[in-house]
């Protein structure tokens, strides 16, 4: 397995009664996400009742580009108006220590 080193912080702020809608969105991007060999772990969270989080990791930068340039962030910015209250906050992380099935 590769070493991760690199990681993105997502999270979306969604708005007051698309709860339901976002969580569709976040379970339809997980197919879109598996075609991606770069990156090595993906999760859609959710940590309050309107607060939600998407944490994924990579190998690298040119991962974590990829990923950047892929389907899963189109669909995100395609979306984001619809069900988020602003543009959702990315934030690139560098991994110190990571463990992996």
């Amino acid at each position: 397995m590769s070493m991760i080193t690199k990681a993105l912080y997502v999270r979306p702020d969604v708005k007051p009664g698309f709860e339901s809608k976002a969580e569709e969105f976040l379970t339809s991007a997980l197919p879109l996400v598996e075609a991606e060999p770069a990156t090595k772990a993906w999760f859609a969270i959710k940590m309050g009742p309107m607060t939600y989080g998407i944490f994924d990791a990579f190998p690298d930068d040119a991962g974590r580009d990829a990923h950047l340039a892929g389907k899963v962030a189109d669909a995100l910015k395609a979306r984001a108006e619809e069900l988020f209250r602003s543009p959702p906050q990315i934030e690139k992380i560098d991994v110190v220590a990571a463990k992996l099935p």
